[in-house]
C-alpha cells in the first residue's frame, strides 16, 4: 500500500447489528463503502462487514481484529474463545467481495490494488477504538500481506498496538520459472487485461478442511469453495507489487509476530498431510521474509501446522493459540 494513501476522517455507513452466521454468541454489522472501480463496471457499490463475539461479562478495553485471506472468510469461533480467554473481545473483517461481503452483480475476491482494503480497514480499526484502548491486528495469508502493507502505510498513527501474521503470503511458491519469467508476463497482460484468469486454486486443501469431505470444519462453499474463485491477472500483479515492497523493507511500528509451519506440502495435488504441512505457500518464504516487516519481529516455527494455523489438527492450532496469547501478554501487558 502506499504511504499516501487517504487518512483523513471518514463517516463510516454502518448497518445496525443482526446476529451473525455463527450463532447466537456473534453479531455482524454491514459497512457501506465508497464506489470503486468495479462499481464502474457493475453499477454495484461495495460493502464490508465487521463481525464481533459478544463477551462473556463485561466487554474488555482489548481488541484483536481478524483479517482473512483470499477466498476466505471468518469461521473460527474458537479463535474468538481462546482470545477471550486471554482478556481480548474478537472481531473480524470481511472485506469487499469477500465471504460475507460479497454481494451479487460484483465478482468475489477481485482487486487490482490492495491498497483499496485500506476504506475498510481505517474503518473497522477507527470502530475498535472508539471502545478498545488496546488494539491488534491479525492477519492470515493474503490477508497478512495486506495488514503488513497496511501497517506501514499508517504507521507513526497509533492505530494499532501489535500485528500478527498468521502464515502470511510475503513471496510467491513455485519453480525459478513460475517466479521469474511467467511473473512477468502475467505482470505485462494485467496492464491492458487485468481481469484475465491466470489460474485456479486446487481443491485439495479445501476439501481435506471441510466437514464434508473428511474434515472438521463447516463453512459456506459459497463463500469458500474449494476450487477457490479465478485468479486473474491483475490481483497476481497487486499481490507481487506488495511481494516487492515487503523484498525492500518495511518500516512497521509496533511489535510483529510472525507464525508458519515448520514444512511445506504440495500444492498442486492431494496428499495425505494437508493438515500437516503448509499446502499454499512456502513456510520457508515466510521466514525469509519475516524480518523485512519491521525493527522488532518475532517469528515462531509451528512444527505440524496447516496453512492456517487455526485451522491445524487440534493440540497445532492450541499451541499456536498460545504462541499469540503469549506473544500479547509479553509485549502488551495489562499492568
Amino acid at each position: 500500500m502506499d504511504d499516501d494513501v487517504d487518512a483523513r476522517p471518514a463517516r463510516d455507513r454502518w448497518d445496525a447489528e443482526r446476529t451473525d452466521v455463527l450463532g447466537d454468541r456473534w453479531r455482524a454489522r454491514t459497512l457501506h463503502l465508497r464506489p470503486d472501480a468495479v462499481t464502474r463496471r457493475t453499477r454495484v457499490d461495495p460493502v464490508a462487514t465487521l463481525v464481533r463475539r459478544v463477551p462473556d461479562g463485561a466487554p474488555t478495553r482489548r481488541a484483536v481484529l481478524h483479517l482473512h485471506g483470499f477466498v476466505d472468510y471468518f469461521f473460527h469461533p474458537h479463535v474468538g474463545d481462546a482470545l477471550a480467554a486471554a482478556g481480548y473481545d474478537t472481531y473480524a473483517l470481511e472485506l469487499r467481495d469477500h465471504g460475507r461481503s460479497i454481494r451479487p452483480g460484483r465478482p468475489p475476491n477481485e482487486t487490482t490494488d490492495l491498497a483499496v482494503y485500506t476504506e475498510e480497514i481505517d474503518a473497522a480499526v477507527r470502530a475498535l477504538r472508539a471502545d478498545h484502548d488496546v488494539v491488534v491486528l491479525l492477519g492470515h495469508s493474503t490477508g497478512g500481506l495486506t495488514a503488513a502493507l497496511w501497517a506501514e502505510a499508517r504507521r507513526g498513527l497509533g492505530l494499532v498496538d501489535a500485528l500478527v501474521l498468521n502464515s502470511p503470503w510475503l513471496d510467491v511458491r513455485g519453480t525459478l520459472f513460475e517466479r521469474t519469467a511467467l511473473a512477468r508476463a502475467v505482470h505485462l497482460v494485467a496492464g491492458p487485461v487485468p481481469r484475465l484468469p491466470v489460474r485456479r486454486i486446487a481443491p485439495y486443501y479445501g476439501r481435506a478442511l471441510h466437514r464434508d469431505t473428511g474434515g472438521e470444519w463447516d463453512f459456506d462453499l459459497a463463500w469458500k469453495p474449494h476450487e477457490g474463485f479465478p485468479v486473474r491477472a491483475g490481483f497476481v500483479r497487486a499481490v507481487r507489487r506488495g511481494h516487492a515492497r515487503v523484498a525492500r523493507g518495511l518500516a512497521v511500528d509496533v511489535p510483529v509476530l510472525v507464525l508458519a509451519s515448520d514444512a511445506a506440502g504440495p500444492h498442486k495435488v492431494g496428499h495425505d498431510a494437508l493438515l500437516r504441512t503448509d499446502s499454499v505457500l512456502d513456510p520457508a518464504q515466510i521466514a525469509r521474509r519475516a524480518h523485512r516487516l519491521g525493527d522488532d519481529v518475532t517469528f515462531v516455527e509451528v512444527t505440524g501446522g496447516a496453512h492456517d494455523l487455526a485451522l491445524s489438527t487440534p493440540p497445532v492450532r492450541e499451541r499456536y493459540l498460545r504462541e499469540v496469547t503469549d506473544f500479547l501478554a509479553s509485549r502488551l501487558p495489562t499492568g
